[in-house]
């Protein structure tokens, strides 16, 4: 065991074992997390999405970059609702725009690394990124809703933490019958499909908790993903990232 760090004990009963572990590792170096707050009932979405979308060819996708993208849920109104939507991602972006003094979230919004990135349409890949130390954040499971994570700062141990976890879909699509996309088939990909948030406890001088993250509703053949984060307790900006490509599994 690492003699200091932060560790995620994931205890599940009766769980289905995997064919093999999966573990998803970050460089000591920092990966940034770029979120996308996007909404189907949007008509300026579409081209964010896109631009996104390209990250799954980008050599940087997992290794500089963990993309997320967050449909929020107050375009529903308009009389198409997001199938992907979520109260708690519109609240995220919210709690974001706070943080910088924003007096309204919109959509499309990009935010790298808890920061807001509004000239996105001006970079065919991302704006040069510090590359400074941030820690190893490790993530790995034998057993598909749950995981253990791991993650050693930079700096040390220091205070407590928080870590949040998306589980993301690809190659989504659907019809829109109403709303300002009324006629059109849009395609995402990385969306968040559940999204979960622990506060870590400090137990002999290491920092334990459980994680357990699985999809809402059913998935078909849409590709998945992980993307994990750590913060300090109480703040949105990543201090460190990981994820990547998960396997299908033989009942989906």
């Amino acid at each position: 065991m690492l003699s200091t760090g932060l560790w995620l004990l994931c205890v599940c009963q009766r769980g289905v074992a995997q064919s093999a572990a999966v573990t998803f590792q970050s460089a000591e170096t920092k990966t940034a997390l770029l979120e996308l707050y996007t909404s189907e009932g949007c008509s300026s979405c579409p081209p964010a999405e896109t631009r996104l979308s390209r990250l799954k060819v980008d050599p940087a996708l997992w290794r500089d970059v963990v993309p997320v993208a967050f449909h929020v849920d107050y375009w529903d109104y308009l009389g198409w609702h997001d199938p992907w939507s979520a109260k708690v991602f519109s609240e995220r972006q919210r709690s974001l725009a706070e943080s910088w003094n924003a007096p309204s979230v919109y959509t499309p919004g990009f935010v790298l690394n808890g920061k807001e990135w509004r000239d996105w349409s001006g970079f065919r890949t991302l704006p040069p990124l510090r590359k400074e130390k941030a820690g190893v954040l490790k993530v790995s499971s034998t057993n598909s809703p749950c995981w253990q994570v791991s993650f050693v700062p930079a700096a040390g141990l220091q205070q407590r933490y928080e870590v949040f976890a998306a589980l993301l879909g690809s190659g989504l699509s659907s019809d829109v019958k109403a709303g300002e996309n009324k006629g059109r088939k849009l395609t995402h990909d990385f969306v968040a499909l559940s999204f979960e948030k622990k506060t870590l406890s400090l137990v002999d001088n290491h920092l334990q908790g459980e994680f357990v993250l699985s999809p809402k509703g059913k998935t078909k053949d849409d590709r998945l993903a992980l993307a994990v984060w750590v913060t300090r307790a109480g703040r949105l900006e990543p201090l460190q990232a990981t994820g990547g490509w998960l396997e299908k599994s033989k009942d989906r």
